[in-house]
């Protein structure tokens, strides 16, 4: 059996293993579209905000929502999945059959990324059906930000996963990693109502910078080019991170 058949069905085994975890389905794909309608649903919420530079909170809290999917699956979704296929030996058995390991990882990073972007498209089509916020702008600046950010979230998974022995420590990991990278993302505070000091702090972070690109491209321009590089930083420095750290066995 070739190579490409055999990781083709690692992929759709992931998918069918994905598809049976209900807790994964809910915080990925459908916990941002229910933050959002909940904040949507406070009336202050859909007025004007001079804070904002005149846009309304949930117009501010779409982009937010966006973000807060792809952080879950990257921090919460790939490492003690991954982890405890190492923990278990998995990988290790999957290492002297012809199927790679690194299938494996590879289809993680597909389902997860498909779930994540698709949690993306519903929070969009609620927040433009249910309370008017406008699509981007900029669409394909849009998008662009939004594979960087997922690129960068999938390689912080990556490194949790490298650094995590077992996967209860992946969970323990994942879980403190998750709350700063929220914060960044503007879940608390959106960054265009935090103090200059702190947005500028907050955008040499991955998904700070995720953030403001993904605003930027919302407002019809094109992300500001530091965004941009700052994302691909991050994503390159994770990426190498997680390939020198990670262990099959």
């Amino acid at each position: 059996m070739s190579t490409d058949v055999l990781d083709t069905a690692v992929l759709r085994t992931e998918f069918r293993l994905f598809r049976r975890e209900p807790g994964g389905i809910f915080w990925i794909m459908l916990f941002p579209t229910m933050l959002l309608v909940i904040l949507g649903s406070i009336p202050s919420f859909r007025e004007a905000d001079p804070a904002l530079g005149g846009l309304r909170p949930v117009d501010a809290y779409v982009p937010v929502a966006v973000l807060l999917g792809l952080i879950i699956g990257g921090l919460q979704g790939m490492p003690p999945t991954l982890t405890g296929y190492r923990e278990t030996g998995i990988l290790r058995r999957m290492s002297t059959t012809p199927v790679r390991p690194a299938a494996l990882l590879t289809a993680q990073m597909v389902v997860l990324g498909a779930a994540s972007l698709l949690s993306a498209l519903v929070t969009l089509a609620v927040g433009r059906l249910a309370f008017g916020v406008g699509l981007p702008q900029q669409p394909f600046g849009y998008l662009v930000a939004l594979l960087l950010a997922l690129l960068a979230s999938l390689a912080l998974g990556a490194v949790l996963c490298a650094v995590s022995r077992t996967a209860k420590i992946a969970t323990a990991i994942g879980s403190t990693a998750l709350f700063p990278s929220m914060f960044t993302a503007g879940v608390w505070l959106p960054v265009e109502a935090m103090p200059d000091l702190l947005a500028d702090i907050v955008g040499w972070t991955p998904f700070g910078a995720a953030a403001q690109a993904l605003n930027e491209a919302a407002a019809g321009d094109w992300p500001g080019p530091l965004r941009l590089a700052v994302l691909a930083f991050w994503t390159v420095l994770l990426t190498a991170a997680a390939s020198r750290w990670f262990r099959w066995e």
